[in-house]
């Protein structure tokens, strides 16, 4: 049920993302076709248009279709950290050091396999410092592993 659960957070994640969009925001030959038009309908199918056709992927690889890859990524959506019953389950398993939901969060965050027990040391070992108060806010939250993962030189690489 636990792993259901964080899936499901995961996957509501991804698909409520606000970045710009790779190779840039008017990449792809759906933003061509649709070109003007706002809504959710029209950007569905601006991204239906370039994901079945792969045009926005080869316009990135290219530098074609209007994609450029020069410019950062944003994302303004909410942190996972932020979803309902999230923060807690992290709380508890930074506590211990190891578990799911913890997992889940260094996936989230890029971390590879091979740095992710370093990850759970790390948070476990800084768990005061990452949860100073009860009502410590999600975004207070990842401002201190942000913090811990930059005061360790194998995590530090991560926040580039």
């Amino acid at each position: 049920m636990k792993k259901t659960l964080i899936a499901a957070t995961l996957l509501g994640a991804s698909t409520s993302a606000m970045a710009v969009a790779p190779g840039g925001p008017g990449c792809g030959w759906g933003n061509l076709l649709f070109e003007g038009n706002s809504g959710l309908p029209m950007h569905l199918l601006a991204t239906i248009v370039n994901g079945t056709s792969g045009n926005a992927t080869f316009g990135m690889t290219t530098g074609t279709n209007g994609c450029d890859t020069n410019g950062s990524l944003t994302y303004s959506g909410q942190s996972l950290l932020g979803m309902t019953g999230v923060m807690e389950e992290v709380a508890q398993d930074m506590a211990t050091g190891e578990g799911e939901a913890l997992t889940a969060l260094s996936v989230s965050m890029g971390i590879e396999a091979g740095d992710r027990a370093r990850f759970n040391a790390a948070m476990h070992e800084n768990f005061a410092v990452i949860f100073p108060h009860q009502d410590v806010t999600a975004e207070e939250v990842m401002a201190s592993i942000t913090e811990v993962m930059k005061q360790d030189q194998s995590l530090s690489k991560y926040l580039a």
